[in-house]
């Protein structure tokens, strides 16, 4: 013990006792570190099987700062596989396809919306400017054009028949279309029925063939086209298309290349008298009837019909 308080040697007692301190020093700094390093390890917890962590030095890591929130779209969901599925649980993934289609169904339903206005708003002007065009040219009493586009004209008895042709087909007055002639345009005349119950309308209807290359003009109105209606077997006048025609003007056809064209005519089933006169617009009965067609170098057509009470 007399050597620990007085060292003993050829140095000063001053130099051991300041090795002394410097070596005690040294022994707690090391008790010390060895100490912090076992108290950060139970205190940070332990690995799953209850070991102490590594009693090295550990340099604490610093608060990160976040960056710049970004101002445009970003893709929150988790970026799948080249097999994955789209899921609409997926981070966004489902809104976007529900938002693409309901966009794509707006899109259709705004798209179908406006080309039915669109098809709509064309086809009643078609229908109007071909009904107004064809209305405009009627020869007869009754305009029928503005419904099925169709000018009329052979009006007989104050307005009890009317006849049309296609609207497509009617010309103006002045075309410079041919004339049509006998050589290249063949007439007939039918009937829709041979019979016609009470409270039908019979329909007569005379269909010009055009066998020639170059398309022409026939004239249909009541005074060239003369439909005459008589009682069978004895002949007896019934009605005529130029008995007392509310509108004499021609109504003018054109009978296409190769083709056809047909005039309808709708008869009332009533009577007509030569220049307005009685008997005129009464029933003319059941029975049978001849209709005939007369037009100019074309000669006479005709067909058999029966009105009957059944």
């Amino acid at each position: 013990m007399g050597s620990l308080r007085n060292p003993v040697g050829p140095l000063p007692s001053s130099i051991y006792w300041r090795r002394r301190v410097v070596a005690s020093a040294l022994v707690l700094v090391i008790a010390a570190l060895v100490i912090w390093a076992v108290t950060r390890g139970s205190g940070g917890g332990g690995h799953g099987n209850g070991a102490s962590g590594p009693t090295g030095s550990h340099t604490p890591i610093g608060t990160i700062t976040a960056g710049p929130t970004p101002s445009g779209t970003h893709i929150s969901g988790r970026p799948g596989g080249r097999d994955t599925a789209p899921s609409d649980s997926d981070g966004g993934t489902g809104d976007g396809t529900s938002a693409g289609d309901t966009g794509s169904a707006a899109g259709d339903t705004a798209g179908s919306a406006a080309g039915d206005t669109a098809g709509s708003t064309a086809g009643s002007t078609a229908g109007d400017d071909s009904g107004a065009t064809a209305g405009s040219g009627s020869d007869g009493g009754t305009s029928s054009g503005t419904s099925a586009g169709t000018g009329t004209s052979g009006s007989g008895g104050a307005g009890t028949s009317a006849g049309s042709g296609p609207s497509g087909d009617q010309v103006p007055a002045g075309s410079t279309l041919p004339n049509c002639s006998p050589g290249t345009v063949s007439l007939a005349l039918t009937s829709d029925q041979n019979t016609y119950a009470d409270g039908q309308t019979p329909v007569l209807r005379l269909r010009a063939t055009n066998s020639g290359s170059v398309t022409c003009k026939l004239d249909f109105g009541p005074r060239s086209a003369v439909f005459t209606v008589t009682k069978n077997p004895e002949g007896s006048h019934v009605w005529a298309s130029n008995d007392c025609p509310a509108n004499a003007s021609p109504y003018l056809l054109q009978v296409p290349a190769h083709g056809s064209t047909t005039y309808t005519l709708n008869w009332s089933a009533k009577t007509s008298s030569p220049q307005c006169g009685s008997p005129r617009n009464t029933p003319a009965g059941y029975g049978n009837y001849l209709a005939q067609v007369s037009l100019a170098g074309y000669g006479t057509k005709s067909v058999p019909f029966r009105l009957s009470q059944d």
